[in-house]
């Protein structure tokens, strides 16, 4: 009887000891079942995107304030033009600064607020065709066109990562698993307001003989 009692306790141990390693070699298995790993992959995915997305933006914010300055020295009198980019670029480097970070719908919105108010100073190479020939002016349009191009292609690997993500949170099982991490649908990047999606992008090797028309207020 002696023998038993010391025993037990031992016996419990092993059986626990199994039961726990049992419990480590099946817990991937049932995260990977639920989608949880699925969810944080593709969340990830997306938060590195969109992180590449404000690098680009933040670069092209630093570089319009070089390129109107180069601007005023032909054409310091269209003030109305360099105050609506000045304007627009700090709508974008605010918003890229706010702390907690601002949404990607808005970042999309104040940089179509900034290539709209960079297109009117692009056209003035038609009223003041030394800038043509100006060596700062051709190497900050060179350098604003590729990050352009750079913020196009972050763009649609952002929506991209957000679509697969969005897409996944919504099926079964892992919309369960969603609710139960609190993991919400992802905002695309695209401007707010519909009106305006599909605005051309700034195009610093051909800009057209004449700003184009604001527009039409809104009722």
């Amino acid at each position: 009887m002696r023998t038993m009692t010391m025993d037990r306790p031992d016996t419990v141990r092993g059986a626990t000891a199994r039961w726990m390693r049992r419990v480590v070699l099946l817990l991937p298995l049932a995260l990977g079942a639920c989608g949880y790993n699925t969810i944080q992959t593709l969340d990830e995915s997306a938060a590195k995107s969109q992180k590449e997305i404000e690098v680009q933006l933040q670069r092209r914010a630093d570089l319009v304030p070089n390129l109107v300055a180069t601007v005023k020295g032909f054409a310091a009198q269209e003030s109305s033009i360099f105050i609506a980019v000045a304007q627009a670029q700090r709508g974008l480097t605010g918003a890229l600064a706010r702390p907690g970070g601002a949404s990607p719908a808005e970042l999309a919105t104040t940089n179509d607020a900034l290539s709209r108010a960079v297109i009117p100073m692009m056209t003035l190479v038609t009223s003041y065709p030394q800038l043509k020939s100006d060596a700062q002016f051709l190497r900050l349009q060179d350098e604003l066109t590729g990050t352009e191009n750079r913020i196009a292609v972050s763009r649609t690997d952002y929506n991209n990562s957000v679509n697969e993500y969005n897409s996944y949170i919504r099926k079964f099982p892992a919309v369960m698993t969603a609710k139960v991490l609190g993991s919400k649908s992802r905002e695309y990047f695209e401007v707010s307001d519909s009106a305006k999606r599909g605005a051309p992008v700034v195009d610093f090797n051909a800009a057209p003989a004449t700003a184009p028309a604001a527009p039409a207020a809104r009722p």
